[in-house]
C-alpha cells in the first residue's frame, strides 16, 4: 500500500472515532465503565430466564438453576461502584441516586430479594411459581431504572 494512502486511511480512521457521540469513560478508576459491564452481564443472564417464563425457551432445571445462581452472585458487585466520585459521563444514573439514597438502597434491596426468591424456586420445576419470579425481578429492574437511569446519555 502506497505510503499516501496508508497515512489517508489512518486519519480517516481517527477523524471518524472523533466523530462518535458515545463518551468515554475518562476516570482513573472507570466506575461508570465497571457497573455497566456487570449490568450488562445482568442483561444476558437473565434473557433466558426469560424466555423460559414466556415458554419460548424448555425449562432445563441444571441449565436454568445455574443462570438463577450465576444472577444472584452478579447481584451484589454494581453497587460498590455508586460511589459519590462516580456520578460523572458517561453515566446514565439520575441525580437521584445520590440525592436519595434510601431510596436508591431500598430498589437495590427490593431486587436483591426477587433474586433470592428466584434461586429459591429456579430448581423446582414449579413453571408458575418460576414464571411470577422472572416477572419480579425483570418488574424491580424496570422501576429501578425508571426511578434512577436516565434514558439519555
Amino acid at each position: 500500500m502506497p505510503k499516501t494512502a496508508l497515512i489517508t486511511l489512518v486519519v480517516v480512521t481517527a477523524l471518524l472515532g472523533a466523530c462518535s457521540d458515545r463518551i468515554k469513560d475518562t476516570h482513573p478508576q472507570q466506575l461508570v465503565s465497571k457497573r455497566q459491564t456487570i449490568f450488562k452481564k445482568f442483561t444476558k443472564t437473565l434473557e433466558p430466564m426469560g424466555l423460559v417464563a414466556r415458554d419460548r425457551q424448555d425449562y432445563v432445571k441444571p441449565d436454568f438453576m445455574a443462570s438463577a445462581l450465576a444472577l444472584q452472585e452478579l447481584s451484589s458487585q454494581p453497587w460498590a461502584y455508586f460511589t459519590a466520585d462516580g456520578n460523572y459521563p458517561p453515566t446514565r444514573a439520575k441525580p437521584e441516586v445520590w440525592s436519595q439514597p434510601g431510596e436508591f438502597k431500598k430498589a437495590q434491596d427490593n431486587y436483591l430479594a426477587a433474586i433470592d426468591t428466584l434461586v429459591q424456586v429456579a430448581g423446582s420445576a414449579d413453571l408458575p411459581s418460576i414464571r411470577a419470579s422472572v416477572e419480579t425481578v425483570q418488574k424491580s429492574c424496570k422501576n429501578c431504572h425508571d426511578q434512577f437511569r436516565s434514558d439519555r446519555q
